[in-house]
């Protein structure tokens, strides 16, 4: 007999709902990908601390570690400290770099683990930031701190800079001064304002084309110093166009948890490999890691119908978690990862469970099951009974 529960419908009744979904897809062993995967992973809250959760940052480190071996051991690299563990929206950097330092030292222990870490400007009080040259200071600060770990840097899109730059030169002047420094290949981070509202007119113009020139020249002037560039914009087109003009070897990291599926697996344009093809730095893939993980196999051995019929079940999950206010899709990764056991509670830091209504996590959880992603539906119908009862939803 089909497990139910009872869940609120789009107009605010109640509906009886039977789980639908099959057992989800288990990962072949052993499989080399052909595309760089990167999750970036969310930062699981310790509910027991004695703090006040929308001005401290507490972190569970052991079951926040444990999530990162198990994204390890499906094959996916960690982008850490990233926007999905709640950096600017809870997660501040002294302990984003604590974070870094516990990932690092667990990618010790996994051959091949992949760790690219989030550099930022967060640590400033924008109100202090008064010119560029107070914004690379701070990239130079989180950018030591970083390396001193060993540790790949990811060159986070700057609200200090959105607000204090007076035109592209001064993007330029920034981006040629931190590059030039960086003792290995970085990834660069274009994070539109819909992830962002703060972020609007990066590249320092508000047309997206006009942007893209603007960051497609400070690549070209350092193309050995850039290891590739994640765009979020939601708009498959403006990646692919970037992406076909990317200096040789330059990779694009798609981050459009929209349209990731077709991106991946890419159009194979022209003769460079990089141009045809997008790599991946996905929020979602924290959420939708073993189905990721799997669809990924299946590509790297030449089997895109098999790749396409796993991960194009959770396109629609996707968009549901990333819908508008785009910015508070923590919230359903975090949900899912409670559903599916790898935490035991539904807390996050900055007490942001509290921005998705009751309705967004129902359908969540029916987009879930629909693909295939309960890893186990008696628990996952447990919990979000829990969830429904606190709602005064009984049954």
């Amino acid at each position: 007999m089909a497990l139910s529960l009872t869940l609120p419908t789009a107009s605010g009744s109640l509906a009886p709902y039977a789980l639908r979904g099959t057992a989800p897809v288990k990962p072949e062993a052993d499989v080399k990908f052909n595309r760089i995967a990167y999750s970036a992973a969310h930062v699981v809250a310790d509910p027991l601390a004695a703090v006040d959760p929308w001005l401290q940052a507490a972190v569970d480190w052991d079951t926040t570690i444990a999530y990162r071996r198990h994204l390890f051991s499906l094959g996916l690299g960690v982008a850490e400290a990233m926007d999905t563990a709640q950096r600017g929206m809870g997660l501040d950097w002294p302990t984003s770099l604590e974070l870094i330092r516990r990932s690092l030292d667990a990618a010790k222990d996994v051959p091949g683990a992949l760790v690219a870490s989030g550099c930022g400007t967060d640590h400033l009080n924008i109100d202090d930031v008064k010119s560029v040259d107070d914004v690379i200071r701070g990239y130079e600060d989180q950018m030591a701190a970083i390396e001193a770990l060993g540790g790949k840097l990811i060159v986070m899109a700057s609200r200090a800079l959105a607000r204090v730059a007076k035109s592209p030169a001064d993007y330029e002047r920034v981006y040629d001064r931190i590059l030039s420094q960086a003792k290995q290949p970085v990834v660069l981070h274009w994070l539109g304002d819909m992830f962002d509202p703060a972020l609007a007119g990066y590249w320092g113009n508000k047309d997206t084309d006009a942007a893209m020139d603007t960051a497609l020249a400070v690549i070209a002037a350092h193309p050995h110093k850039v290891d590739g560039i994640k765009i979020s914009l939601l708009d498959k087109d403006k990646e692919i166009a970037m992406r076909r003009r990317l200096p040789a070897g330059v990779r694009m990291y798609t981050g459009d948890d929209f349209n990731y599926a077709e991106l991946i697996a890419g159009d194979g344009f022209g003769s460079e490999p990089t141009h045809g093809k997008s790599d991946a730095l996905l929020g979602i893939f924290d959420a939708i890691a073993p189905a990721a993980s799997a669809a990924l196999g299946a590509l790297a051995q030449g089997n895109t119908e098999k790749f396409h019929a796993i991960l194009g079940p959770t396109v629609p999950l996707s968009r549901h978690i990333f819908a508008a206010p785009t910015r508070f899709y923590k919230t359903g990764v975090v949900f899912m990862a409670w559903l599916n056991g790898h935490q035991k509670h539904f807390t996050m830091v900055g007490g942001q469970q509290s921005t998705r209504s009751l309705q967004h996590f129902a359908e969540l959880f029916r987009l879930a099951d629909a693909a295939n992603l309960l890893e186990q539906p008696e628990l996952a119908v447990r919990r979000m009974k829990t969830l429904l009862a606190l709602h005064g939803v009984e049954g």
